[in-house]
């Protein structure tokens, strides 16, 4: 069976995301810090349609290319597709990376309001409303043998991590201090054992793999 991934970066102290998250600033006050290794390397350019001649390779590009790579599917929660929460409206925002979105794979985004299929680019964006495992298994299904990655927000990865259904965390450590926003882990909640599988360093930022244990 495909592993389920986690992939996102966080700030030294532990936020996802920076305090008073809005449209223009829908990372929250500092957030994009926490990006900027990523938004620099040649193949995140390429991917979002840009000159990848432009951008810089090394380590960073390495992994970045890697990830992209390796799976088949994504699950994302709402705010991350569009930052709100509630209905979705007489005109639906369409997402936040224009007319071809980078993932190139079905995306199923997590939310309590119904909305039709999108399909944008190469790019295809299913709504699910009935919770986190059917978005799994849908996602699973369409990503065939490939893993399946969840690309955030933290709620959603919350939820994963908590049913158990987590195999793997790629964690990007930015050495950034946001000093407030949105927690990656929540509070008092059981954590898993997890074990490093792998540690990649560059100037930038810490990537740290981690496999949960059963």
């Amino acid at each position: 069976m495909s592993k389920l991934k986690l992939d996102i970066s966080i700030s030294l102290d532990g936020y996802v995301a920076g305090p008073d998250p809005s449209y223009d600033q829908p990372l929250g006050v500092g957030g994009e810090k926490l990006h900027e290794w990523g938004v620099r390397a040649a193949s995140w350019k390429e991917a979002h349609g840009y000159d990848p001649a432009e951008g810089e390779t090394g380590t960073d590009n390495d992994v970045i290319a890697e990830q992209a790579s390796s799976y088949g599917a994504v699950i994302m929660g709402k705010r991350m597709f569009c930052g709100e929460d509630g209905p979705w409206g007489d005109e639906p925002f369409e997402g936040w990376w224009g007319d071809d979105p980078p993932f190139k794979v079905p995306v199923f985004v997590l939310t309590h309001h119904p909305r039709d299929v999108l399909e944008l680019g190469e790019t295809r964006f299913e709504f699910v409303t009935d919770g986190i495992e059917t978005a799994l298994e849908r996602a699973r299904d369409a990503s065939g043998s490939d893993d399946v990655q969840v690309s955030g927000g933290a709620n959603v990865a919350q939820q994963y991590l908590a049913a158990g259904l987590l195999d793997e965390m790629q964690i990007h450590i930015a050495p950034v201090l946001l000093g407030g926003g949105t927690r990656l882990f929540a509070e008092g909640e059981r954590q898993p054992n997890l074990r490093v599988a792998r540690t990649i360093e560059s100037p930038a930022v810490t990537h740290i793999r981690y496999e949960i244990e059963r």
